[in-house]
């Protein structure tokens, strides 16, 4: 049996994100003897391309336009319509990330199609799709099979593997005849102001190092920095420190920021609030640090060390040192 798949690249700062390698890989494996094909959309985004082949797409669609440099639903919609209408394939996959999350939704209803988001598992059973996707917080999951029909999916980024390029793999590369013009959008965007970023992607990273109010202060978070730096980690954070101002809401993890699942979690002086496990539960291995042998924490934590973050946090930075010397 076979299916033909449309994935769309996520896509960041010229860069294919990690997620849309792993979907690439997925859909491989579930299309059969159908078509994988990919879209990239954006501007100077043409040179991915043979990367996308590299991972298994059969079929790459370029929509390179320097109107689509920065993400417009109206402008986007329309890219993918094209390649939907064209292709007619019967599952598209997204990126669970703040342009995913939008696009989605805005596909399904026009479409009036099924949509499935945050999925962290695909299967196939008995001939049908099935995804697994968190419900209730992170404290249930749930099982949604997809109708034969066309049906969209986001996908949570570090949950569906990565698998290895090859390079014999073999496909084309079809560049969108599909002219956007500006008098086509009811949206522009006249200026993105970012904050600067160093380090570690913390929606992509495979290891974080995430503080909370036990932190005490601004300053408390450069032993957790110093740490993340060792390990080539990224650095979070609980609501209850950013809301005390000791860190950007930017870190945030939890319900109301950003959700993760690296293969290690590094609490440090994080109580273990509902509100934040809803953001990291799902991470394979989780070490809790905190003062009070009585925290949540240490209930969904795999190893748990009851000690003073400042004093825990800079031996285990030596050891690491020594370790990866």
């Amino acid at each position: 049996m076979g299916r033909d798949i449309l994935v769309i690249a996520d896509v960041k700062n010229g860069k294919l994100r990690n997620v849309s390698l792993e979907m690439l890989h997925k859909a491989a494996q579930l299309a059969g003897d159908g078509k994988v094909h990919g879209l990239l959309i954006g501007s100077q985004v043409k040179p991915l391309a043979e990367e996308w082949i590299r991972n298994g797409a059969k079929r790459v669609h370029v929509a390179d336009q320097e109107i689509l440099k920065d993400y417009t639903p109206d402008a986007y919609v329309q890219v993918v319509c094209q390649i939907i209408d064209k292709e007619q394939p019967g599952i598209v996959m997204l990126a669970h990330s703040a342009i995913g999350r939008d696009l989605a939704p805005a596909l399904a209803a026009k479409y009036q199609a099924g949509q499935v988001s945050d999925a962290i598992a695909i299967t196939e059973e008995d001939g049908r799709i099935v995804c697994t996707r968190p419900i209730y917080a992170g404290k249930a999951y749930t099982k949604v099979a997809l109708p034969t029909e066309l049906s969209f999916i986001t996908v949570r980024p570090n949950n569906l593997g990565l698998g290895e390029a090859d390079g014999s793999n073999l496909g084309e590369v079809v560049e969108s005849g599909l002219d956007i013009s500006k008098d086509s959008l009811r949206t522009f965007i006249r200026e993105v102001v970012q904050k600067s970023t160093t380090g570690v992607d913390l929606s992509e990273a495979k290891i974080i190092v995430s503080g909370g109010r036990g932190v005490k202060s601004a300053d408390g978070f450069a032993p957790l920095q110093q740490l993340a730096d060792v390990l080539q980690a990224a650095v979070g954070a609980s609501r209850g420190a950013c809301d005390a101002g000791y860190c950007d809401y930017a870190l945030q993890i939890g319900q109301t920021g950003k959700v993760v699942t690296p293969d290690l979690y590094i609490a440090c002086g994080i109580s273990g609030a509902i509100q934040h496990l809803a953001g990291m539960s799902s991470s394979k291995v989780i070490v809790a640090i905190n003062k009070d042998p009585e925290a949540p924490i240490f209930k969904v934590a795999d190893y748990g060390i009851v000690g003073d973050l400042f004093a825990v946090v800079p031996m285990l930075t030596e050891e690491f040192k020594r370790l990866l010397a």
